[in-house]
Order: structure tokens, then C-alpha cells, then sequence
């Protein structure tokens, strides 16, 4: 079982073009704070998108891959879609995804980095959007180059570069029926948005959580008045927020209380959570950058596997009318907000989930509250479909060329849009979903990087998938 590529051509390319053109570009992609659009209402005004969106056009189209084209495509009131195509043999697809919008800065950065500040230590490169996912289209096309130096057949690739997955891909469906006669119906899908259980070997996403988000706004008062007077007579606006959240989760374990955000759990993936855990051990949890003293939720790491890929959890990721401790007066304060984001499982229904959330959140408040629960347009998971043996055999075969270790597959906690408008409209193709989000790469966090030597091993691999694609059956 080897590769058709020429593995030692193949590993000198990618290092050459990661070392010489690559990094370079993503450097200085990193500068630029493209955040999505949800988090820079004045995109348009501020510029950023469209420099990151130049800077990856303009290196794509300077590439010697025969017969690419590169277009911009615009319409009217959305981001930018950066479409590319490669012409190739047969009448067959092969559709390349990443997105270049990043999300927002968030504070805690180590002393000498930052969001907008490449910082390159080792195999890593820190800085907002280098992992997620600035380097997807920069790997994409420098995997098609390697075919075409090796002089290897391929199908015709479609590469599409979104600009707003990191605000649930709301301007994307639009994309997608107005491009559908280019991008046609592929048979193999390759988006590099996912993540990687360790740095060494290549791993495959089998499913992703959907995602429920809105601001809970709990008020009790028109105005904040001194606690020495309101308190005992007036609820705290927390309070109350506390009672409504313990309505949809149980605080003593995070439980999730409400059935409608439940799946039940395929015994294939179960079977998956348990043999990455083998594989991975107790490092499901020592990635993460624990307080001391603090443990994970459960001891059994197939478990913690489950917990992040198929049941659903409830995290608070804003809060407003809190003010600094340095300026908290003895106020009891008039209102409490905060932003609610909720990991649903593949195969919930989104909307249905949503609908519940607010259901149990708005009704009979505490005191009479004003309390509004104000949703944000969800998303919905996706499981893949069966694997076919050839995509076995092809993730195989490159990661034992190129990493020396047999590939993986597991479930991811996070959400990629762009998956389930895929898995409806193409519900016969074929997924490799990866990436290098792997251990304390910490996207969306503070510190986040890429990983470099992992980022070139992947590019070969999806060159040898794509190879092996043309010829699946043979």
C-alpha cells in the first residue's frame, strides 16, 4: 500500500513551498484583522477582508499550476467568495473548501504575541486565522501544484474560499446556487477547516455539532439603584439568569435538560471515539490549558470524546452589564446579558433546538423579569456518510507515506456550515474533512498557531488522496 506519488520529490516540494512561498503569504495574512462579519459590522468600510482576500488571490494566481483560473466573485451585499478552478481529466468534480474570515482578537495572549502579530517559534506559527483558516487555500493549490509537477492525472478541482464561515456561513447558500452550474456534482469533497487529534498522523472528521447561539437579556429594574436600598426587595438580575439557565442545564454535571437537543449516538462512532482514545490517551484532556487543581468532567476518555462530538453543551461566551471590578460600586445593577452558545449533536434538528432553548428560557420569569432570548440564525451538524473503501485505502496509504502512522478518524465539537449544505445537496459524495487544529493550537483563543510540519505533511496527503481519487476502481 504506497502512495503514487514520489514520496521524496513530494515531501522536498512541500517543504520548499511551505518554507519559501507559503509562510510568507501567511504571515502576512496574519496581520491583516479580517475578522467575519459578524464581529466587523464595517467590514466593507475597514478594508481588512479585502486585503486578505487580494493577498490570497493574487499569490494563487501566481502559482504554475496549468490552467487555473482564479476569480473573485461578488454579489451584491455579501463577502467575497475567492472561486478557482483547475481543469482535469473525466467529467468528474473534486471540491476544495477552506474560509479566510477570522474570528475575533480575545484577550490573554502571551507576552510578545498577539492576534495581528505573527510570532514563529519552531514548527509553530501564532497569530489570528493562520490554522483557522487562512492556510487552507494556500495548502489546496500547493497540493494541485505537486500533482502537476509529478505529472499525476486528476479529476477537475473546484477550490472555494468563503469569507463569512466564522458568522455561520450565512452569506454562503446564496454562493452555492449561484455558482452550482461551475462547481457541478463532486464526488469527493476536501475541507481543511477541521482538526487533528495529535500533530502525527492524518486524521479525518467524521461528524461535526451544530451550533444554537442568542443573547439572554434578563432586567429587573429600569435603572441601577444603591444594593443598601434595593437588595432584599429587588432580585438581582443574576440571580435570575442563574434560575433560567439551571432550566436547560444541570450545573452540578453540565447535563443538557432538554431532550430536544439529544441524538442518539451511532454504535460506528462510539466504536471511533473509543479507538482515538486508545490512541490518544489522557492527552483528550492534558491539551487543554487546565488552572491548577482543575480536572476534566469525566475520567474516561472515550467518554470526553462523546461529550465534545455527539452531546450537546451550553457555554457563555459574552456578558453585558457587568462593569469591571475596578469600577463595581455597591450598585444593584438593572439588567443582566449574556451571549448563550449552544453545541447541538449531528442529526438535531437546529431549528428545533432553537425553538426549545427560547421556549424554556422565556417562559413564566422569575419576579415577572423582562427576560428575552434573541437567536442568531443556527446551524446544523453533519454526520458523514459511510466511507468508501477506496478513501479508506487512499487516507491510509498518505498517511503512512507521509507521517509514518496509520490515519484516524474521529468527531469534532466545532461547526462547519459549509458541511451540511454539502452533505444535502451532494448526499453521495465522499469527505476528507481535516485539518491541523490539533493540541493547544487554540483556535478562536488566545495563542493560536498553525503548525508547520504538520501543515506540510497534510498538503501531501491531499495531493495522494486527490491522485488516488481519479483512479478509485481501476
Amino acid at each position: 500500500m504506497t502512495t503514487k506519488l514520489d514520496k521524496s520529490h513530494a515531501e522536498a516540494f512541500s517543504e520548499r513551498i511551505w518554507e519559501q512561498d507559503i509562510l510568507p503569504a501567511l504571515t502576512d495574512y496574519i496581520r491583516i484583522p479580517c475578522k467575519s462579519p459578524s464581529f466587523d459590522r464595517a467590514w466593507r468600510e475597514n478594508g481588512h477582508m479585502e486585503r486578505a482576500v487580494a493577498l490570497i488571490e493574487q499569490w494563487c494566481r501566481a502559482q504554475p499550476v496549468p490552467g487555473l483560473h482564479v476569480e473573485v466573485v461578488r454579489l451584491e451585499g455579501r463577502t467575497p467568495v475567492i472561486f478557482m478552478e483547475i481543469p482535469g481529466k473525466g467529467d468528474d468534480t473534486v471540491l476544495l473548501y477552506g474560509h479566510l474570515d477570522k474570528q475575533p482578537e480575545m484577550t490573554g495572549w502571551a507576552e510578545g504575541k498577539g492576534p495581528w502579530e505573527p510570532v514563529r517559534e519552531g514548527d509553530k506559527l501564532y497569530g489570528r486565522g493562520g490554522a483557522d483558516d487562512g492556510y487552507s487555500a494556500f495548502a489546496s493549490i500547493a497540493a494541485l501544484r505537486l500533482l502537476a509537477e509529478q505529472g499525476l492525472p486528476h479529476a477537475r478541482c473546484v477550490v472555494l474560499i468563503e469569507a463569512c464561515e466564522e458568522s455561520g456561513s450565512f452569506d454562503l447558500p446564496a454562493y452555492i446556487d449561484a455558482l452550482a452550474p461551475r462547481i457541478g456534482k463532486p464526488s469527493l469533497v476536501v475541507c481543511l477547516d477541521s482538526g487533528c487529534g495529535n500533530y502525527d498522523q492524518l486524521w479525518t472528521t467524521t461528524s461535526l455539532r451544530g451550533l444554537v447561539q442568542g443573547t439572554l437579556d434578563v432586567r429587573i429594574l429600569r435603572e441601577g439603584v444603591h444594593s443598601g436600598s434595593a437588595s432584599g426587595v429587588a432580585a438581582s438580575s443574576f440571580r435570575i439568569l442563574r434560575q433560567l439557565l439551571s432550566r436547560v442545564e444541570d450545573e452540578g454535571t453540565g447535563r443538557i435538560l432538554l431532550d430536544e437537543l439529544f441524538a442518539v449516538v451511532p454504535e460506528q462512532r462510539i466504536a471511533q471515539a473509543e479507538a482515538a482514545a486508545a490512541v490518544l490517551g489522557d492527552a483528550v484532556y492534558t491539551e487543554m490549558p487546565w488552572a491548577a487543581g482543575a480536572r476534566p468532567m469525566a475520567d474516561d476518555n472515550k467518554q470526553l470524546l462523546l461529550n465534545r462530538t455527539w452531546r450537546p453543551a451550553l457555554s457563555v461566551t459574552g456578558v453585558d452589564g457587568i462593569p469591571p471590578i475596578a469600577s463595581a460600586g455597591n450598585v444593584l445593577r438593572p439588567f443582566t446579558k449574556v451571549k448563550l452558545s449552544m453545541r447541538i449533536p449531528p442529526r438535531v434538528n437546529p431549528r428545533r433546538a432553537a425553538e426549545a432553548l427560547k421556549r424554556a428560557l422565556e417562559a413564566n420569569p422569575p419576579y415577572g423579569a423582562d427576560v428575552t432570548f434573541t437567536l442568531s440564525e443556527p446551524s446544523e451538524g453533519w454526520d458523514a456518510p459511510p466511507l468508501a473503501p477506496w478513501l479508506d485505502e487512499a487516507m491510509q496509504r498518505a498517511s503512512q507515506a507521509f507521517f509514518g502512522q496509520p490515519a484516524m478518524a474521529f468527531g469534532e465539537g466545532g461547526t462547519i456550515p459549509f458541511m451540511a449544505m454539502l452533505g444535502e445537496k451532494f448526499p453521495e459524495a465522499q469527505y476528507l474533512i481535516t485539518g491541523v487544529l490539533g493540541p493547544q493550537s487554540n483556535a478562536h483563543g488566545p495563542n493560536e498557531f498553525l503548525h508547520i510540519r504538520c501543515g506540510k505533511k497534510l498538503t501531501a496527503c491531499v495531493a495522494s488522496v486527490i491522485a488516488d481519487h481519479f483512479t478509485r476502481g481501476a
